[in-house]
């Protein structure tokens, strides 16, 4: 048994009883993890070993890097959380932004530091991020420039969260504008105009050179929140292993995604579904990942399908109803896409007839359960019942590809 590194053991501490928590099968050979595991040394640092160092991996407007500059800004960031903000894995740091370069990348420092990522949905306002404060109790937040006031707003209720640290995708978009980040003393401090936010400007200070944080499988990588549509939003945990275990299944078994593939999509990537199909799924296949500029419609989405290259569309039942009429008028000038949406049953289906057509190949689309928001278990800041029952069967299921 290998020890945690998160000496931080408030999320540890409020977990279900063990005899409370489900039983997940790990048989599979290729879910045979060792011990000791971070699930972003897998996924980024072994990169190159498996040839994709100079691949594309995060796409956007106006950037696009590599899995190997990747790596070097994810160890940048990772760096300033730990040297100059002084984080000690098991410590939550909160994420708010738009699905983006940025984001992912904030992402993936936190939890290759052996830091707890708590992803918050983009559109919240005050009161439901401090829900989300109050339970997670994180110390710190990563917030793109244009989502700090609702985030400012919350941390008046709950000064728990001492750091606002601002990060601006504004260069994606090949734009640029000053920003404002809040500090624990409360005292805002303005990036020089034309820059990026502060924690780039951090960041570019420091070397790239920070080794994995030495995690136990076990050990927590997120806590992914529920809506609250039903009381109080609840969060669910995750660990290194879990995430693993996701990408080692699905993707693997029926996705089979490889490393030309262009993935784009709707879900944000504080939901699981977009954390899973937006970042670490691609991930693990070596493909590559591009967020736009601009707001999703269903006309916007349907021409950057075709003009990003997008081999692997994300996106939700409805939105690819919406989608299909835009689709069917780009089929006649272009190649057809293959899209991936959410729905309730992990099975392929043929494209919609009516929306596309007859054609001579036989083309299909693949509607998938989305991962569920709990691979292990429920919690809150008491301890209370797992609420995780069904993980075992997702496991197996997406395994054999039912």
């Amino acid at each position: 048994m290998i020890d945690s590194a998160q000496v931080d053991r408030f999320v540890h501490q409020r977990l279900p009883a063990p005899a409370q928590m489900p039983r997940l099968l790990f048989d599979a050979p290729e879910l045979q993890f060792p011990m000791q595991l971070n699930v972003v040394e897998e996924l980024l640092d072994k990169a190159a070993q498996k040839g994709f160092a100079d691949r594309p991996m995060l796409r956007s407007d106006g950037l696009t890097l590599s899995y190997a500059q990747a790596q070097d800004r994810v160890n940048r960031i990772a760096q300033v959380l730990v040297q100059d903000f002084g984080l000690v894995p098991g410590n939550r740091v909160l994420l708010r932004g738009g699905n983006s370069i940025g984001l992912a990348l904030a992402w993936l420092a936190v939890v290759k530091a052996g830091l707890i990522a708590v992803a918050t949905m983009p559109l919240l306002r005050a009161k439901e991020l401090g829900e989300i404060i109050d339970k997670a109790q994180p110390s710190m937040a990563l917030c793109d420039a244009k989502l700090l006031q609702e985030l400012q707003l919350a941390r008046t209720q709950y000064p728990v969260l001492k750091t606002i640290v601002a990060f601006s995708v504004a260069k994606e978009s090949g734009s640029v504008r000053a920003v404002s980040v809040e500090g624990a003393e409360g005292i805002d401090r303005i990036s020089p105009s034309g820059s990026d936010g502060l924690l780039e400007i951090l960041a570019a200070s420091k070397d790239g050179n920070f080794p994995p944080c030495a995690t136990a499988a076990a050990d927590i990588a997120m806590l992914a929140f529920t809506s609250g549509t039903t009381g109080k939003p609840k969060a669910a945990v995750h660990t290194h292993r879990d995430v693993l275990a996701a990408c080692e299944t699905w993707p693997r078994h029926v996705l089979r995604a490889t490393p030309d593939d262009i993935v784009m999509g709707s879900p944000p990537l504080a939901f699981t579904f977009g954390l899973g199909g937006m970042l670490v799924f691609p991930m693990w296949a070596g493909a590559s990942v591009y967020f736009p500029s601009i707001p999703y419609t269903p006309q916007a989405m349907a021409g950057l399908i075709f003009d990003s290259g997008a081999t692997i569309c994300y996106t939700a039942p409805t939105f690819y109803r919406q989608l299909a009429p835009f689709i069917k008028s780009l089929i006649a000038e272009r190649e057809r896409p293959r899209c991936v949406s959410a729905s309730v049953r992990a099975k392929a289906c043929p494209m919609p007839r009516a929306s596309y057509g007859r054609t001579p190949a036989a083309s299909r689309c693949w509607t998938v359960l989305a991962p569920p928001r709990c691979f292990t278990s429920s919690f809150r800041r008491r301890p209370m019942r797992c609420a995780a029952e069904r993980s075992e069967k997702w496991f197996r299921d997406t395994r054999h590809g039912s």
